[in-house]
């Protein structure tokens, strides 16, 4: 009987203790991760969630297909990524606070284009500026920041900052269209722009410009970190490809779904109403995910959960595939929260585990614009194959099988990782 009430005393007492270390480590470090938290966020104005919202009006704006519009689409998000690998070097030569005001006001600018947009030229200008500047950038400022500044408490820093990403998805999407709907799609954007010259940017500046100082116990847990990668090093790496490769995955589904959720909603008879709170429960499920997930990786480290986030994702596209019900839908979007809370807290902690801080900047440039890349092709290969007339439950066993095989490739990127450390 003893040792019965033993075990339940004991996990309530470890919940407990990992509560206060969340508590404190947020209460000595409020400033930078408030700061890393909203450039996370209004990230969402570049994010292919937040510019979906506005695809069936573009659509009609310039009489475009699902193919044309994702080919455009591609196009624009490809050349950002490309433009990424050189100008989000920059974070290496100029201060957190610096970088974010050109990259703030840069994005403000993009919103301004694609609300005013009236040729295909100028909206293709204005995707890529906000691919470049809101998925790229912002998110590129925010996890080198994290990376740089913390070590052995990495893991805690990027789950919190990265929450950042969910409360955007949770607020962002119905705010957006509860304002369209009352002075349209196009002053929206406008709408969306003022917002961050005027209360973005002064704030996230304020935060970071005094940036931080790494304390003496995670200086020291940085010095166990016996070589620092260059790019072209990494680059030299097989490990590094099989990895990435999986780890694109995820972008690329996700976004090529959410991007042509109009198509899944009237092909599956799914309620616009449903699809939108789908989108709250997932993000709850990500926060969850992200703060446990964070909470791992400071305890064990990022390679031991590498191998887990594509199972997740995987079990949510077979269920898409068999399942056409609404069902589907609540269950894709679940696991979906699953994998995108472990994703977000490995994306930001494994690259200065395994290829060190000195060239951070300069190797996250290219990691983000590689997610970028990935993203860009989610919603043009399958816009291609909606106008082909290819099975959407086809595209999601295709899905499945890539988040299987992806979990084996990970086992075996985990298990190498772990013996170079040694």
């Amino acid at each position: 009987m003893e040792s019965s009430f033993a075990k339940p005393a004991s996990t309530l007492k470890l919940k407990v203790c990992l509560l206060r270390s969340y508590i404190e480590f947020i209460g000595q470090n409020f400033r930078w991760l408030l700061g890393g938290f909203l450039l996370t966020m209004f990230s969402s104005f570049g994010q292919t969630f937040f510019i979906s919202l506005s695809t069936g009006h573009v659509r009609n704006a310039f009489g475009l297909t699902s193919g044309e519009y994702g080919s455009i689409y591609m196009i624009a998000t490809l050349a950002s990524a490309l433009t990424l690998t050189v100008f989000g070097r920059i974070v290496d030569y100029l201060s957190i606070a610096r970088t974010t005001i050109i990259s703030t006001l840069l994005l403000a600018l993009a919103c301004i284009g694609f609300a005013q947009a009236n040729s295909v030229i100028i909206l293709v200008i204005s995707l890529y500026g906000l691919r470049l500047l809101g998925q790229g950038m912002m998110t590129h400022i925010s996890m080198t920041a994290m990376g740089r500044w913390y070590a052995k408490n990495r893991g805690k820093a990027v789950s919190i900052v990265t929450q950042g990403f969910n409360i955007g998805l949770a607020i962002l999407p119905i705010t957006f269209i509860a304002v369209a709907n009352i002075i349209g799609w196009r002053q929206a954007w406008l709408v969306a722009a003022a917002i961050l010259v005027v209360i973005a940017m002064p704030a996230i500046t304020l935060l970071l410009r005094h940036e931080r100082t790494a304390q003496s116990v995670e200086q020291a847990e940085t010095s166990k970190q016996s070589h620092h990668w260059t790019t072209s090093q990494m680059f030299r790496d097989p490990i590094f490809w099989v990895a990435i490769i999986c780890l694109l995955g995820p972008p690329f589904i996700s976004t090529g779904i959410f991007f042509h959720q109009d198509y899944l909603i009237a092909i599956r008879g799914w309620s616009v109403s449903l699809f939108a709170w789908t989108f709250v429960m997932m993000t709850l499920v990500s926060v969850i995910s992200g703060l446990v997930s964070g909470i791992a990786i400071d305890r064990f480290d990022t390679v031991t959960l590498l191998p887990l986030f594509l199972l997740p994702l995987g079990l949510g596209c077979l269920v898409l595939a068999i399942v056409p019900s609404s069902i589907a839908l609540v269950t894709y979007m679940a696991f979906l929260g699953v994998s995108m809370g472990i994703n977000s807290s490995i994306y930001g902690s494994l690259w200065p585990e395994v290829y060190g801080t000195r060239y951070l900047g300069s190797i996250r440039s290219v990691i983000t614009a590689m997610m970028v890349f990935s993203s860009a092709l989610g919603p043009g290969v399958m816009g291609f194959a909606i106008d082909l007339n290819i099975n959407i439950s086809t595209q999601f066993l295709a899905m499945t099988a890539f988040c299987a095989l992806g979990t084996f490739a990970l086992m075996f990127c985990s298990t190498r990782y772990r013996q170079r450390s040694q």
